[in-house]
């Protein structure tokens, strides 16, 4: 997929929130990367995919993309606050089931944060792209779900959120 535009809305999104909320000159990685942290747990809870100990079911598909492409976002953000944007078309394969990816994304997220370098943004974002895939979401759906999240984001921040 070609991230170019999404990385310019997400720009112009943080752009927004940090004026609005006098950030501008702030250091916004480690609220950022915990926010990223906060979203992939919420993920992970809708799929339910590590709770053994339970027979309710995942959420639906379209709760879970929702929470998918909120990562989307902070994944995006993160980069751009390195100055970094992953921008390859190929996802190599990744872990076979859900949880596994699901620790697979955690590693790369606690590597990248403990040594925030290119390649350790690249292997972060490739993790997250691998687990879409494996939730079942196409480029298509990534896409206009984030275009549909990143206009509820505005309506938040001008509603006072």
């Amino acid at each position: 997929m070609n991230w170019s535009s999404l990385y310019a809305m997400q720009e112009q999104l943080d752009a927004y929130i940090e004026s609005h909320h006098n950030l501008s000159d702030k250091d916004l990685f480690r609220e950022k990367y915990l926010a990223l942290l906060v979203e992939l747990g919420e993920l992970a809870n809708e799929t339910r995919c590590f709770k053994f100990w339970s027979t309710k079911p995942r959420n639906n598909q379209s709760v879970i993309l929702e929470e998918y492409v909120d990562g989307i976002h902070f994944m995006m953000s993160l980069g751009l606050e390195k100055g970094y944007r992953y921008d390859s078309d190929v996802v190599n394969p990744g872990e076979t089931d859900e949880t596994g990816q699901f620790n697979r994304v955690y590693d790369a997220c606690v590597t990248f944060y403990r040594a925030p370098s290119e390649p350790h943004y690249e292997q972060m974002f490739e993790s997250y792209l691998q687990l879409g895939i494996l939730l079942g979401f196409d480029e298509k759906a990534v896409k206009s779900a984030y275009l549909k999240k990143n206009e509820i984001n505005y309506e938040r921040q001008n509603q006072g959120y």
